[in-house]
């Protein structure tokens, strides 16, 4: 049911030069402003990733800054440079990070996009030592940084373009990603839908209480979760299980061990209409027809014109 927006050899930096969409390539007061990060080579050398030298930034911690070079500059892919230390939170293990990003052409430094304008972070990265997520090098440098940091990054892309470039990403938000829903639970369930149970760790049984399907879409909240409203346009972390109309289980995010991320333009209708409009927090029961599932066509363990069932934990939303 998930499309995972980054594989798993994707780092967090490609991942927000993804968001940022460069087709192209393939803080509160004046007192509070620049502080320049000359790191030591030793410091390089732990990070074991080559440091960008000749680039500077200035500017308020938290805004947008300018960033200075002489053009035209090479980059090395896998290089860095903190350009601005933080005054906000440290980073921390399991935290979500959302950045504004800027990338600047070494060629000659102009921008290639930026998401400060339309105030558009992206909230991809999860500081996390599961290297099937990202990277040892990546790791050491988030949990270096604090909020309100700048850091770049040297990348070249290997389109027909050769595109090579600074990846400028301000630190400007953290939080972490829920566990399971949370939230008050729903009263007045109709009496006709699969009955829904949950483990102490929140993982949930369903019991389809002679459920026949439905023609049209449901999305029922059984819990009720009060954060953010859950946009069309955003990607959800989410875990689930995923049952078919005789009770047979085709997927589950749980016995995997991992909850799962995804963009709601990458996944079936039925979870992109079923979900937007709920709360992170929420636990949702979704009944999707086969007109807003896979249709006529076999999907691995699901047959064709299958009635699909869920129990979907949202747990956060960017």
């Amino acid at each position: 049911m998930r499309k995972s927006l980054l594989s798993k050899a994707v780092t967090a930096v490609c991942a927000t030069v993804m968001c940022l969409g460069v087709t192209a390539c393939g803080g509160n007061s004046s007192a509070k402003s620049d502080k320049s990060n000359s790191d030591s080579s030793s410091s390089s050398e732990k990070i074991g990733m080559h440091q960008i030298a000749g680039v500077t930034a200035k500017g308020e911690l938290g805004k947008k800054p300018t960033v200075s070079f002489k053009t035209p500059m090479t980059v090395e892919d896998n290089s860095y440079v903190v350009l601005q230390k933080g005054d906000g939170a440290q980073i921390e293990d399991g935290d979500r990070v959302c950045s504004q990003g800027i990338a600047i052409s070494v060629k000659d430094g102009s921008e290639l996009a930026s998401t400060w304008e339309k105030n558009t972070p992206d909230c991809s990265t999860v500081v996390t030592s599961d290297t099937s997520q990202m990277t040892e090098n990546y790791y050491k440098i988030f949990k270096s940084l604090k909020l309100n940091s700048t850091v770049a990054f040297g990348l070249n892309d290997s389109n027909s373009s050769g595109t090579s470039y600074l990846m400028v990403l301000t630190l400007v938000s953290k939080s972490k990603d829920l566990k399971k829903a949370t939230g008050e639970k729903v009263a007045d369930i109709p009496a006709d839908l699969p009955k829904v149970t949950l483990a102490k760790d929140g993982k949930p049984s369903i019991d389809m209480n002679g459920y026949k399907g439905s023609d049209s879409l449901i999305s029922q909240d059984l819990i009720k979760g009060k954060g953010a409203v859950v946009k069309d346009t955003q990607s959800v972390v989410a875990h689930y299980t995923g049952r078919l109309l005789d009770g047979t289980q085709f997927d589950s995010s749980w016995d995997r061990g991992q909850s799962s991320a995804f963009s709601l333009d990458s996944v079936i209708k039925g979870w992109k209409q079923g979900l937007a409009g709920h709360t992170v927090g929420s636990q949702v029961l979704l009944v999707v027809p086969p007109s807003l599932g896979y249709g006529n066509k076999d999907q691995e363990k699901i047959p064709a014109n299958s009635t699909l069932v869920f129990v979907v934990d949202i747990l956060a939303a960017y």
